[in-house]
């Protein structure tokens, strides 16, 4: 979820623990079944949002910032 004036989007670790990512740094997402984000500091997170769910997740936050 975004919310207006946030600068990070919100995911699901795998173990239910819920975490800000700033989006600008991430590199690499990835469904490998299990959904992989790979920061572009080489951290690697997985979590329970699918590829798409993580690309409209980034598509809605670059819109919020430009708008």
């Amino acid at each position: 979820m975004v919310r207006k004036g946030e600068r990070m989007i919100e995911v699901t670790k795998i173990n239910g623990q819920k975490i800000l990512v700033n989006p600008h740094m991430l590199e690499i997402v990835e469904e490998t079944p299990d959904t992989v984000l790979t920061l572009n500091t080489g951290r690697k997170i997985i979590v329970k949002e699918s590829r798409q769910e993580i690309k409209n997740l980034v598509k809605s936050y670059r819109k919020d910032i430009l708008a």
